[in-house]
């Protein structure tokens, strides 16, 4: 089984997986190792980042000196193609007009999906993330706890490759004894701001990001994973050992040619396919879901993005994993006499409870960085330090006047230049030309700090998606329309970040390139852009609070899963594609069980 073309594909499958990002590819990859037949719809072209990934290029080399495009808002060398915020003849809507009420979709049109540009900050959600109702009576609780979720991170840490330290901090989970990766040393900057944060009692440690720092022990960690199959041992030994670790000098957001860091297209889907047990069709649309006469999911519909073809592909049980909001467009555009609103909706819960992460952004210039002699410092291609939410006590308390908490990232460190480099400084120079410009580069370069706060959202019923009633894509199909609110929770949270922002640039007795903004509405960045979007799907112990329960697995139609973010209840402060990887690896685990029971 391999990649196919739509006249390859076999009359029926065991699974169908749509989406082949965390959770597709997390999803595909536990079934199909465990000798599920499967096949994979991925809405993108195909994409591989050993062929494709330009490892030595400097920006000076790339168009703009690799500066922002609308189609590459994360410049020339980032790995995305064909998505982003706006995706041409793939539009979205907004209910309203007002900034403050709009939310921003980023789509990924590729195979891997969303997991070939992200971050890679690889962080656990807490207890109190999954039970954050019984903490302070806001939001919802999980059906599930950590403890449910716990061996899952475990498995996915070291499938995928996670490095970072056990600091035993509260609601910050250690990972089990030799499961992590060695972190790498601090850059100068970040060690600066970690001995300069304890003057203001903010903890700086070392951050968890899906990236090799030393080679995986292939034998030793597939015996672990699949301890009872030694067909999957084999094939994972020999997958591991085509990743080799990372050489600290290429930015991770580029894709990675050796496969140091983790995307579903070097990490999951390989072995996946070396199975035999899985298919993978690109460039394939899916936008509904089949159903039986008995109300049964039998497969899914897609369109073929080359042909412009409606096409069918037939399963024992379909699973959508392809974003949250994109799955809860296709259910609600599986609409049928016997789910008028949408498939899956019988609690009217579709679509409801849309989150993304609270983001709010300072930086500033730090002297003592002034002058550094020439060194390399591009390390992992992002954070190696940032500091977990601290203050859980006191907001327990009542001495907040927010009710959940964020993590700071920062970023520090002579980083390849671009055209916007120069531009950092003006505001301490005033912008200069010709030798004194020079002069000030030469100076401030890998002096400046940037702070990001990336904070828990509470679900709220202001926030959610519908079908737009007449706007359609360029196959002809319902566009999602987005309703968005922030709370003053996420306002006052987004202030403080700045203020606390402040408060590390002084302490390292710099200079902030901003002061705070007196309303937080004005701090916090728009919904979408952080692209964190989790919920529309959420889980739950009954039919009438929830679309899934705590499997995924939609209680309108049993054959019927979800395993991307869309059944996350909250958004912990923590970034969510470890627990999406996590929570995907359980389902399949009960969903192969229940089909060796004859259940599905």
């Amino acid at each position: 089984m391999a990649l196919l073309t739509s006249r390859k594909t076999q009359p029926k499958y065991d699974v169908i997986v749509v989406g082949s990002g965390a959770a597709g590819g997390q999803t595909a990859y536990t079934l199909a190792m465990e000798g599920a037949k499967v096949l994979m719809l991925e809405a993108g072209r195909n994409y591989d980042p050993v062929t494709e990934t330009p490892m030595f290029e400097t920006n000076h080399q790339a168009p703009l000196r690799g500066a922002v495009t609308p189609d590459k808002p994360f410049g020339f060398h980032d790995a995305t193609v064909g998505g982003g915020w706006e995706v041409p003849g793939e539009p979205y809507t907004n209910a309203s007009t007002d900034p403050q009420r709009q939310f921003i979709w980023w789509r990924s049109r590729m195979l891997g999906g969303r997991t070939n540009h992200w971050g890679r900050i690889a962080l656990r959600n807490g207890p109190y993330d999954f039970k954050p109702y019984s903490r302070d009576g806001l939001g919802f609780d999980w059906p599930i706890s950590y403890e449910d979720v716990a061996p899952y991170y475990d498995k996915v840490e070291m499938l995928i490759g996670v490095y970072g330290t056990n600091e035993g901090m509260e609601n910050t989970p250690n990972s089990s004894e030799g499961v992590l990766q060695p972190a790498p040393k601090l850059r100068a900057g970040e060690q600066y701001a970690q001995k300069h944060g304890k003057k203001i009692g903010l903890p700086i440690i070392p951050i968890h990001r899906a990236v090799l720092s030393q080679r995986l022990d292939g034998p030793k960690l597939a015996a672990k994973l699949h301890p009872k199959n030694a067909a999957a041992q084999r094939v994972l030994i020999q997958a591991m050992s085509e990743r080799a670790a990372c050489f600290w000098a290429t930015d991770c957001g580029r894709g990675c040619s050796i496969r140091a860091n983790y995307q579903s297209t070097t990490v999951h889907l390989p072995p996946a396919l070396a199975s035999g047990n899985l298919d993978i069709l690109t460039d394939a649309m899916g936008y509904r879901v089949l159903l039986d006469e008995h109300g049964k999911a039998t497969g899914v519909a897609y369109i073929d993005r080359q042909t412009r073809a409606e096409k069918e592909v037939y399963a024992r049980i379909v699973v959508l994993a392809a974003s949250s909001a994109e799955s809860v467009r296709m259910l609600l555009n599986s609409k049928s006499p016997r789910h008028p609103n949408g498939l899956a909706n019988s609690s009217g819960l579709v679509g409801k409870y849309i989150m993304d992460t609270v983001g709010a952004d300072l930086g500033g210039q730090i002297p003592a960085l002034e002058n550094l002699p020439l060194h390399n410092e591009d390390g992992a291609g992002g954070s190696h330090a940032y500091a977990p939410w601290w203050l859980y006590q006191e907001q327990h308390a009542g001495k907040l006047n927010f009710a959940r908490g964020y993590h700071l990232e920062f970023g520090t460190g002579r980083r390849m230049p671009n055209a916007r480099t120069g531009s950092r400084m003006e505001y301490l120079t005033g912008g200069k030309y010709g030798v004194g410009y020079k002069e000030d580069m030469r100076r401030y370069f890998g002096s400046f700090v940037s702070f990001a706060g990336r904070g828990e959202m509470i679900p709220n019923d202001d926030s959610f998606c519908e079908l737009d009633p007449t706007v359609k894509d360029k196959w002809g199909i319902p566009v999602l329309r987005f309703h968005w609110k922030w709370s003053e929770h996420e306002t006052r949270q987004a202030k403080h970040m700045q203020e606390t922002s402040v408060a590390i640039i002084e302490a390292m007795g710099g200079k902030a390139s901003a002061q705070p903004k007196k309303d937080g509405r004005d701090a916090i960045i728009t919904g979408g852009m952080v692209i964190h979007e989790v919920g529309g799907a959420i889980m739950g112990t009954t039919p009438r609070n929830s679309v899934t329960n705590q499997w995924g697995q939609t209680w309108d139609v049993p054959n019927l899963f979800i395993t991307d973010g869309g059944t996350f209840v909250s958004n912990a402060d923590k970034n969510p594609t470890l627990t999406i990887m996590a929570l995907a690896w359980r389902t399949s685990d009960y969903l192969l069980e229940e089909m060796r029971k004859g259940n599905l």
